[in-house]
């Protein structure tokens, strides 16, 4: 199993990578540049080399979060900011031999039309990755709203991919999270979802999922992350079935959960291997 965290690069790359070995992670997820930004960062080419080697050498997977301010259904001032600051974190995590790049799916309609959002989302993707020829993938992740809200469902990440120029240089990542809060996982039908998955073509890309507790109960449409075994609504026993699933084994596992309520990473990621040899 591949497990592990977001962990801060104020160290570097490399930084993140070595701090990531030391909790006992073999996978771990980064900001490219600052969380709150979306300028072009002229990065450190040998710290990304160093965090690249690195991971190859003690086989840990990476793979990173575009900055907070990034949009898929931008208004027209953002876009071609949005545009320049993808590119430049696909090219940062390329550098840093990451899988991915983890996008939200697009969240707002546009002029109260939401197949524009979709269209906006397609020419969006379509335009940065017309130059990128890197390994490191876009990867679509699920939205938290409430069910039916936009960004929710399988079926629409899967039609946005194919409808692209370039579904190949396209994944996506899961949140676990956000399938509770927008009614698609209930915390009982997983088989159910990857079996759906598999018809639709979303689990044959799957790169990542996003580890996380819910703080609101079932379809609530609340995006609040809990630590797995404290403080949520998904029960002890609802995740231990999750990690028994065969998908799980070789899908890489990060946790975005909170490190202020009296438990670290690191001591979370120990629970987790726990729980999953009971």
């Amino acid at each position: 199993m591949k497990l592990g965290c977001h962990i801060s690069i104020r160290n570097g790359y490399y930084g993140a990578a070595k701090h990531a070995a030391s909790i006992g992670a073999n996978a771990f997820q980064f900001f490219p540049k600052n969380p709150r930004s979306l300028s072009v960062k002229e990065f450190n080419r040998d710290d990304a080399e160093q965090c690249k080697n690195f991971c190859l050498q003690h086989d840990i997977l990476s793979i990173a979060h575009t900055p907070y301010p990034t949009s898929l259904t931008p208004h027209d001032d953002k876009k071609e900011l949005i545009l320049r600051s993808l590119a430049n974190d696909l090219e940062i995590s390329q550098a840093c031999g990451a899988a991915g790049v983890v996008v939200h799916f697009g969240n707002r309609t546009i002029g109260n039309d939401p197949l524009a959002a979709y269209q906006t989302m397609i020419s969006m993707l379509n335009e940065v990755l017309a130059g990128w020829e890197g390994n490191c993938k876009v990867l679509l992740e699920n939205n938290a709203g409430r069910p039916g809200s936009m960004g929710t469902t399988l079926e629409e990440l899967v039609q946005v991919r194919s409808l692209t120029h370039y579904p190949d240089k396209i994944g996506f990542c899961l949140d676990t999270c956000h399938a509770y809060a927008s009614g698609l996982w209930n915390g009982d039908n997983w088989e159910e979802i990857v079996d759906h998955g598999e018809q639709l073509g979303y689990i044959q890309h799957l790169t990542a999922i996003h580890l996380n507790n819910s703080k609101y109960p079932y379809a609530e449409g609340k995006d609040r992350h809990a630590n797995i075994l404290k403080n949520g609504y998904i029960s002890r026993e609802q995740f231990q079935t999750f990690f028994r699933s065969p998908l799980i084994q070789k899908t890489p596992l990060l946790l975005e959960t909170p490190t202020e309520e009296g438990i670290s990473h690191a001591e979370e990621i120990d629970q987790i291997k726990k729980l999953t040899q009971t």
